[in-house]
């Protein structure tokens, strides 16, 4: 699997995890696509901010339409398909996570910044645009609940400031995070 692909992933899983929590809150088809926007996107936008970069660099015309795709085919999904997401949610949101928090932290490598700026943005764009979610649906975001939530980003961020930048090694560093974060889910483990 190259990198784009990951990526692709990464915003499809957001998008996805953006609508079924706005169909769990029963909100409308707009609710739908605010949601999923915001998951998409939203830690980029703090990302952006944080970084002293145009938040207009996050619109790319082939992302936009892959997550409007996906919102789309959404609206279409049966409502009893809800409880579908229980059980595969946490799996592609691990996958955004990961490949979100690698773009982030790649970003501000590109830009020459240090370990700490690498470390936040890693994780203001990996679990940023979920809280934004949370919070709009009315629920306590999941990073402020599952403490390893936001500890793989710094994962993420290490990795990258130590050099791991080929489409392999970020290939490692998504399917390391997905087992980790779906061992600590599956067996409920928590940070001391």
């Amino acid at each position: 699997m190259t990198w784009s692909v990951l990526h692709v992933i990464g915003i499809i899983a957001y998008a996805i995890s953006g609508a079924f929590v706005a169909l769990q809150a029963k909100y409308s088809f707009i609710g739908i696509f605010v949601l999923g926007l915001t998951t998409s996107y939203g830690g980029s936008i703090i990302r952006n901010v944080v970084l002293d970069i145009p938040v207009s660099d996050i619109w790319e015309r082939q992302s936009l339409l892959v997550v409007l795709v996906t919102l789309t085919t959404i609206l279409f999904v049966k409502r009893n398909w809800i409880h579908h997401w229980n059980r595969w949610g946490y799996f592609f949101d691990s996958i955004g996570l990961a490949s979100f928090a690698i773009q982030g932290g790649l970003l501000a490598q590109s830009l020459h910044h240090d370990l700490g700026i690498i470390i936040l943005a890693s994780m203001f764009t990996g679990v940023g645009g979920g809280m934004i979610r949370d919070l709009l649906a009315g629920r306590t975001p999941l990073a402020l609940r599952e403490e390893i939530h936001a500890v793989l980003t710094f994962l993420c961020g290490l990795c990258i400031w130590a050099g791991w930048s080929s489409p392999l090694q970020l290939s490692v560093i998504v399917i390391l995070i997905v087992i980790i974060r779906m061992l600590s889910v599956n067996n409920k483990l928590k940070l001391p």
